[in-house]
């Protein structure tokens, strides 16, 4: 099953188009990005059946990439191979210019964000593809709402998803137009 989602920011200026192809064995999103500013980039990430981030890929226009892997559990390497041992105990990726990535703990935990739970993410800052530890938390609120808290900024904001879990509504930077 495939199907495509599109976000614009709040602002008007960034636009992000999503194709989303969902198989028996795996899951994968392949977005464009076109963000405020001199900025594009195109991301993949690849997902097992159950939502675990197993690969992520990132290509700035113009400019750098990365490539990461994970064996699921919190264990990532860069495109070479090399350990990225800063990064241990990463549950998922966080894309910073993307609503999707947020789906990712909100599928993969599913019933289990019933209370605040908090998660370790490997956040990634675009445009320089900076790769960072980014403790982070998700609360299931009533009305298909999550709460989305990022600790160590003290950043907060309530998401409402569809029932596929992908964000419609991130108010002040992200709605969904398709």
């Amino acid at each position: 099953m495939k199907r495509n989602y599109r976000w614009r920011t709040e602002d008007g200026a960034g636009l992000e188009h999503l194709d989303l192809q969902q198989r028996e064995d795996v899951i994968v999103a392949e977005g464009t990005v076109i963000c405020d500013g001199p900025c594009a980039f195109n991301y993949r990430i690849c997902c097992d059946s159950g939502w675990r981030v197993r690969s992520v890929e990132v290509h700035v226009a113009g400019g750098k990439s990365i490539v990461l892997t994970t064996d699921g559990d919190g264990a990532w390497r860069d495109g070479d191979g090399q350990a990225l041992p800063h990064l241990h105990g990463c549950a998922d990726v966080d894309i910073s210019a993307t609503p999707f990535t947020n789906t990712l703990p909100i599928r993969r935990l599913g019933g289990q964000l019933g209370q605040r739970t908090e998660l370790l993410m490997a956040w990634i800052s675009v445009p320089d593809l900076a790769v960072h530890r980014a403790p982070q938390a998700y609360t299931r609120l009533p009305d298909g709402r999550y709460r989305f808290e990022a600790l160590d900024s003290g950043f907060e904001a309530t998401l409402e998803v569809d029932e596929r879990g992908l964000v419609r509504d991130y108010p002040g930077l992200f709605r969904r137009v398709g």
